[in-house]
């Protein structure tokens, strides 16, 4: 007799947990996430066969169609391949790795650099690789997903305080006993508020606490500073953070991060940041194009010059409109509307119009504080300024 095949499985927690997740199935019925671009130039997408500007690329600089940049990639691949299909520590290092981290050290005006696969890794690992159980992280509460990961790796003691606060700093570092060895963690440029560190005064309370000091800048790296150096050069801070990392992705118009400090110190990160290790190193053709990118922003400073007049143009508008923009100071200036319907609703009304942006609600930002991210580009002309500012004005219409 054959037997009985039971048309019944025994349910799995955790399979059933995904299942019945209320906030993603209302991420799948709205869709404001996840948009498949059909083709790109420049700063125009093409989605669902509608042409588009998009205003929510942190391509600052435009340099990720530069000719130049494109053709470096594409060279680097005939010569090294597409991949090293390996880690750093074992064989996946290359010599165009250490060319452009000695460019980037040289221009960062540190003594070493060390590049890997991604940002998010790169600052993850500038934290978890210092800090260990035992140690003091003090971080502002407003600090990238990454900086987050990192401080929970290290098991270091983790203080927040308010945001680009160096009064709340003071206040709480002073409870942590003078033994503890201590870590102070902040961006240059908060990429969500597009606020500027107050560094000076931070720099002051770590070199007065002896506390390392390490600054995520991966979105000040090529937008501040002279030639695009950071927001360490903008404040000519270069003797008082110790450890500076970011992005390739932003300004330089490619893909990974990096890290860089004193030779000490990146020869102590080398061989114990698990994140870096155990990864696959960066691409030919993407430390190509960075390399690349990085000489193309110290020989043409149009491209930083464009940026400027553009964000000086579109904060104007913004102003005249009478949107929130956070007090940002940078090219990613973000439009609070203080509810997750009135976003909804304004960037709707954006894509209505033909104009990209990227939807922030609580928790990734405040309470109150649900925002449009929009970000500038010197690849904007001065026809999509016009078509974003007709949009911009529809949107407001339309609250």
């Amino acid at each position: 007799m054959a037997l009985t095949v039971l048309s019944w499985k025994k349910k799995k927690a955790i399979v059933e947990r995904c299942h019945d997740d209320y906030a993603t199935r209302m991420l799948l019925k709205y869709k404001p996430f996840y948009h498949t671009m059909d083709a790109q130039q420049g700063a125009h997408v093409r989605l669902d066969g509608k042409e588009m500007i998009m205003l929510a690329s942190n391509d600052y600089l435009g340099l990720s169609f530069h000719p130049r940049v494109i053709e470096a990639g594409r060279a680097a691949m005939l010569k090294w391949g597409t991949s090293t299909t390996g880690a750093r520590i074992s064989n996946g290092s290359r010599a165009y790795h250490t060319e452009l981290e000695e460019k980037l050290a040289a221009f960062l005006n540190r003594e070493a650099c060390f590049v890997s696969v991604a940002g998010y890794i790169s600052c993850m690992s500038s934290v978890a690789a210092f800090a260990r159980k035992g140690d003091m992280v003090l971080v502002d509460k407003n600090v990238h997903s990454c900086v987050w990961d990192g401080v929970r790796l290290s098991m270091a003691t983790i203080e927040r305080f308010s945001h680009n606060n160096p009064e709340d700093l003071r206040s709480v570092i002073k409870t942590v006993p003078h033994n503890t060895p201590k870590l102070i963690v902040v961006e240059g440029v908060y990429s969500m508020e597009g606020h500027v560190v107050r560094l000076p005064e931070i720099a002051a309370i770590a070199d007065e606490f002896e506390a390392l000091l390490v600054v995520d800048d991966a979105h000040g790296f090529g937008v501040l500073g002279r030639q695009g150096r950071g927001t360490v050069d903008h404040f000519h801070a270069d003797e008082q953070v110790d450890v500076l990392c970011g992005s390739l992705s932003k300004s330089l118009g490619s893909t990974g991060g990096f890290v860089a400090a004193s030779r000490k110190l990146i020869d102590f990160l080398r061989f114990n940041s698990k994140q870096t290790f155990f990864s696959a190193a960066l691409s030919p053709g993407q430390a190509g194009c960075a390399s690349e990118a990085l000489d193309v922003i110290q020989q043409e400073p149009q491209h930083l010059e464009r940026l400027w007049q553009n964000v000086r143009r579109y904060r104007e508008m913004l102003k005249g409109l009478g949107l929130d923009t956070w007090e940002s100071q940078t090219p990613a200036i973000p439009i609070v509307l203080g509810s997750k319907e009135l976003v909804y609703r304004f960037w709707q009304a954006l894509l209505e119009k033909g104009v990209f942006t990227v939807m922030s609600i609580a928790p990734a930002v405040p309470p109150g504080k649900d925002l449009v991210r929009t970000a500038i580009s010197a690849l904007h002309s001065d026809d999509d300024l016009d078509r974003i500012s007709e949009a911009m004005a529809y949107a407001v219409k339309k609250l």
